[in-house]
């Protein structure tokens, strides 16, 4: 950067961390285009961030260093990838992963303690997300701790900014994707028919994936997934504990809730933010953003734009679903938005089949994840029902 700048906000700052919602909510009024040495350009309203997400031209998503498929790509690069991984998230392959996905929710909900307080983070979140994760790779159950081990050094490094240990941890898990793929290689026609094999076998332009190029899109697929359906198993189950005649209203009619997810993680976000590079100067908000430099899109707050929604925290799926933002939009919007809504509406189903109720636990304060994860690190709830292992 060619000059030192003022900062408007400090998005690393106590108070802005121990209450994300808020504090963003907060800058949306008084900066919305706000300059940070941590974030460089923050967005804040839902037009800004629009007009970033319709401009690829504009605002570049090939912001990392690192090659990242297709995340991190431009058309016309990025095209031939999109078009690559979309047919795994249709709706033939989504029907046919439903009964496993339906499997490990019963489960993993069959085992939770009732009546008593449990974390929703280790008990269920944190579980679900990497079970089922696994379970649409069609990667083995030995994954399973090794990957739940991962996650928790992956966010103490990206907490610390630790980069020597960031580093570290994207090899390791980097490795673990290169053992799948020798292991299949290894395997020959005896490899399992799943996903991971699938991609291995697939061309973009004629032309098989590279190794570096299928570690890097599993890698992308992997960490979004276990982060952002871990944090939104957690926020929904703290909603519903807040507002039982909600949850008593989908237990009656399960078929909102899909609408109904959507909405709670539009008001609390599981994902905060995306990046893009400005390819040109131009100006947002009254504000001049040479070419070259960072914007963060923060959906935590686009989604919470008074302009658009009106009262942010009022709950209104239908009035407020064409303007949701929670899987992007224009070229990028998420290629595996169909998979999480299912694998959320199959959990909830399941949770709330098994339930009458949720409860806030009076003596321990829930813990909120830090920048850049939503949700939360620890979430004291009680779930009620009938449990033969409470008697």
């Amino acid at each position: 950067m060619a000059e030192q700048r003022h900062q408007d906000w400090d998005p690393r700052a106590k108070d802005v961390q121990q209450n994300q919602i808020r504090a963003y909510d907060d800058m949306r009024q008084t900066c919305p285009v706000a300059w940070s040495d941590y974030q460089q350009w923050t967005l804040f309203r839902h037009a800004d961030v629009m007009r970033v997400l319709e401009d690829h031209d504009t605002f570049s998503n090939a912001v990392s260093a690192h090659l990242s498929v297709p995340n991190g790509m431009d058309p016309p690069e990025h095209t031939p990838y999109r078009k690559t991984i979309e047919p795994y998230f249709a709706p033939e392959p989504m029907a046919r992963f439903e009964p496993q996905c339906r499997d490990v929710a019963r489960r993993l909900v069959n085992d939770l303690q009732k009546n008593q307080p449990v974390d929703v983070v280790n008990a269920l979140s944190r579980p679900f997300a990497l079970k089922i994760q696994c379970a649409f790779m069609g990667w083995p159950d030995s994954l399973h701790q090794p990957l739940a081990e991962w996650v928790m050094k992956n966010h103490r490094a990206t907490l610390a900014a630790d980069r020597a240990a960031m580093a570290e941890v994207a090899e390791e898990f980097d490795g673990y994707i290169r053992d799948l793929l020798d292991s299949r290689r290894q395997a020959g026609e005896q490899a399992p028919d799943d996903v991971t094999t699938q991609l291995m076998q697939e061309q973009v332009n004629g032309t098989p994936m590279t190794d570096g190029e299928l570690v890097s899109l599993l890698r992308n697929w992997t960490v979004g997934e276990l982060a952002t359906i871990s944090a939104s198993i957690s926020i929904l189950t703290n909603y519903l504990a807040h507002y039982p005649a909600l949850l008593n209203d989908l237990k009656a009619a399960p078929e909102q809730l899909s609408d109904a997810i959507d909405e709670i993680l539009r008001m609390d976000a599981p994902l905060i933010s995306n990046r893009r590079i400005t390819t040109r100067d131009v100006e947002i908000g009254g504000r001049h953003i040479p070419a070259g430099e960072k914007i963060t899109l923060l959906w935590a707050s686009a989604n919470r734009d008074e302009d658009t929604f009106g009262d942010p925290d009022n709950f209104c799926p239908h009035q407020n679903a064409p303007k949701n933002l929670l899987y992007g939009a224009g070229i990028h919007i998420c290629p595996g938005a169909p998979l999480a809504r299912l694998e959320l509406r199959i959990f909830m189903e399941e949770l709330l089949k098994q339930i009458t109720g949720i409860e806030v636990v009076g003596s321990d304060a829930p813990q909120r994840a830090m920048f850049p994860t939503g949700g939360f690190n620890y979430l004291p709830l009680q779930f009620l029902g009938s449990d033969p292992k409470t008697f």
